[in-house]
């Protein structure tokens, strides 16, 4: 499975605010691998925003559709006017791998549930419109066993593949290479194994 992620380092985040009626909304977005990862951008917001109203969560740790590393909070806010729209945003973004925080602080006029979540909702989709985004490729370990010699030419013709090579085990007769095979392209070898007169073969390791 191929889909969008957020082109940011673990880590970082993008930063986006939008007002409504004298209310700030600040919209930090993430790249989410996992769920901690939504733990720690709550965690940096509420240390460099103490002084907020609300804190309000939602993120998609894993590819679009996922199930169940979801989440969402409306961190005080009534309830389903914070974190479920600012979730159907990123759902319908159809985003993988992204966390949420959008840091409101209150201007004095209140909003009205549907206000509000006209307002969460737009402020991550504003934040959207300006998120650098990468391919996520799903990977399988493939190791592939091969000669000395052949190994040059492997390693090229994986790399024109765009098939990462994750490791390598040498032994006395040659050595095998651990690679991360696109989950949805069958493992063809045919190409390769044409150059290297045959001398490379697929080995099926438990896992």
């Amino acid at each position: 499975m191929r889909y969008p992620v957020p082109d940011l380092p673990v880590g970082e985040h993008l930063e986006h605010t939008t007002e409504v009626e004298k209310s700030r909304f600040l919209a930090w977005l993430s790249h989410a691998p996992t769920p901690s990862t939504m733990d720690a951008l709550l965690a940096e917001a509420r240390r460099k925003h103490p002084d907020a109203s609300h804190h309000c969560t939602a993120f998609i740790a894993g590819p679009p559709g996922e199930q169940h590393a979801i989440g969402f909070s409306d961190d005080g806010e009534p309830g389903g006017t914070a974190g479920r729209p600012m979730f159907q945003v990123l759902e319908g973004a159809a985003l993988g791998q992204i966390a949420c925080v959008v840091i409101r602080y209150f201007g004095g006029t209140k909003l009205g549930t549907g206000g509000l979540a006209r307002a969460y909702a737009q402020a991550v989709s504003e934040a959207l419109a300006a998120l650098p985004r990468r391919e996520e490729v799903e990977r399988d370990a493939v190791h592939l066993k091969l000669d000395f010699a052949g190994e040059a030419e492997a390693r090229g013709w994986l790399a024109q593949q765009s098939i990462p090579v994750e490791g390598a085990d040498y032994g006395a007769d040659g050595v095998v290479l651990r690679v991360g095979w696109p989950r949805d392209t069958e493992v063809d070898l045919a190409p390769v194994a044409s150059r290297l007169r045959g001398r490379i073969e697929r080995l099926i390791i438990d896992q």
